[in-house]
C-alpha cells in the first residue's frame, strides 16, 4: 500500500487544455472518489495515475516515488475498467491469473493467489466457467479478482458499475466497499454519479471543468459546499435555490423570487440588499402555517417517501417528505424551510456567504 500525492498537475491536448493545476493528497490506505460531470477531467486524472496518459506539468507520487515517466507496468497499480475486458477464450481462473502468468510467477504462488481473490469475491465455483457463463455482475467481480491478485500498492477503478442495472450498482457498491475494509488498498475511484461516491468515500474530490471545486469527507461536503456547483451536485434530489436579496435590518431574512419571504437563521454582516442565492435541500421543507404559499404541481410517491414538485413565487422547487400527505396537483400548502439548514450563495461567483 502507498499514498498518492497530485501537485499542481496540468494536462493540455494541443492548445485544449483539461486539467488545470490539480492538487489532491491520498492517504495510505484511503478510498477517494472522483467524482463530476462528464467532460470534467476525473478519468483524465484517473489515466495520468495510471500512466496511461502523460502529464503535461506537475508532480504525481506513489509513496515515495515520482510516477510522471514511469511505465504503467512498473508503477504497482492495478486498474478495473467501466468493460470488464475478460478474455473470452480463458477461463475464470485463467483471466485472473494472467499477469502473474506473464511476471513467470511460480505456479504455486499463482494458484494461492487466485484462490485467496477467488475467496475474497466468491467466485470459486465460478473458476472453471468462461466469460460468456457469467452476468454481468460476477464478471465485474473477475475484473476485480484479476486487480486483487496482483496485490497492488494502488487499485484505481473508472466507474466499474456503470454498465451494471439499478440493483446490482447497490450490490456491487456493497462488495467494493467491503472488499477495502478488506484489504486496506489505498483506493482512487472515478464516478459521475454522486450517490456512488457518497455511499463509498472516506473522502470526495468534486471536480468541474478540469478544477477541484472542493475536497472533502461526503457529510463535510453534504453539510458545508463551499460553492453552489458543490451544493448542487451533491445530493439527490438536488439542492434547491432562489434567487434574491438578503434583507439583514430588522431580523435576518431573504427576499425570494416575485418577494416571497423566506426565513434565515442569521444574515451575513453587511449584507442587507444583497443579491444572493437561497438554497435549501428538499427534505429541509416543513409544513407549516407560517410558511410561504406554494402550489403543488406533481407528486411522486416512492413508497418510503413522497417527492413533491411545487411552484414557489413561480419558480419550481421540490421538497421529500417521509410522512404520507393526501397531495393533489393545484393544491396550495404552506412550506417552511428549516433556516438552520439554509445555504447563502453569492449570485455572481457562486461562493458560499453563510458560515
Amino acid at each position: 500500500m502507498a499514498s498518492v500525492a497530485i501537485r499542481d498537475v496540468r494536462k493540455a491536448f494541443g492548445a485544449t487544455h483539461v486539467i488545470h493545476g490539480v492538487n489532491i493528497a491520498i492517504d495510505d490506505g484511503e478510498f477517494v472518489v472522483l467524482v463530476g460531470p462528464s467532460g470534467c477531467g476525473k478519468s483524465t486524472l484517473l489515466r495520468m495515475i495510471a500512466g496511461l496518459e502523460n502529464i503535461t506539468e506537475g508532480e504525481i507520487r506513489i509513496g515515495d516515488r515520482v510516477v510522471n515517466n514511469v511505465p504503467p507496468k512498473a508503477r504497482d497499480i492495478a486498474m478495473v475498467f467501466q468493460k470488464y475486458a475478460l478474455y473470452p477464450h480463458m477461463t475464470v481462473a485463467d483471466n485472473m491469473a494472467f499477469s502473474l502468468k506473464l511476471r513467470k510467477a511460480p505456479k504455486a504462488e499463482i494458484e494461492q493467489r487466485v484462490n485467496r481473490a477467488a475467496d475474497i469475491l466468491g467466485l470459486r465455483p465460478l473458476l472453471a466457467r468462461y466469460p460468456r457463463q457469467l452476468s454481468g455482475g460476477q464478471r465485474q467481480r473477475v475484473a476485480m479478482g484479476r486487480a486483487i491478485v496482483r496485490d497492488p500498492q494502488v487499485f484505481l477503478f473508472d466507474e466499474p458499475l456503470s454498465n451494471l442495472d439499478a440493483k446490482l450498482r447497490v450490490q456491487m457498491r456493497t462488495e467494493i466497499k467491503e472488499l477495502h475494509q478488506r484489504l486496506k488498498t489505498t483506493t482512487v475511484y472515478v464516478t459521475h454519479d454522486q450517490i456512488e461516491a457518497m455511499t463509498m468515500a472516506d473522502k470526495i474530490v468534486v471536480m468541474h471543468d478540469g478544477i477541484v471545486e472542493q475536497i472533502g469527507t461526503p457529510l463535510d461536503l453534504y453539510d458545508k459546499p463551499e460553492n453552489q456547483f458543490v451544493a448542487g451536485f451533491i445530493g439527490s434530489p438536488a439542492m434547491n435555490f432562489l434567487k434574491g436579496q438578503v434583507k439583514a435590518n430588522g431580523g435576518a431574512g431573504f427576499v425570494g423570487p416575485n418577494g416571497v419571504k423566506l426565513p434565515l437563521a442569521t444574515a451575513p454582516a453587511n449584507s442587507d440588499g444583497r443579491p444572493a442565492v437561497y438554497g435549501i435541500r428538499p427534505e429541509h421543507f416543513t409544513i407549516a402555517d407560517d410558511g410561504a404559499e406554494a402550489e403543488i404541481v406533481v407528486v411522486e410517491p416512492t413508497g418510503s417517501e413522497t417527492q413533491v414538485f411545487a411552484k414557489l413565487g413561480g419558480e419550481e422547487i421540490v421538497e421529500v417528505f417521509r410522512e404520507r400527505h393526501k397531495f393533489e396537483p393545484g393544491d396550495k400548502v404552506r412550506l417552511k424551510p428549516d433556516p438552520t439548514l439554509v445555504h447563502l450563495f453569492d449570485e455572481a461567483t457562486g461562493k458560499r456567504l453563510n458560515a
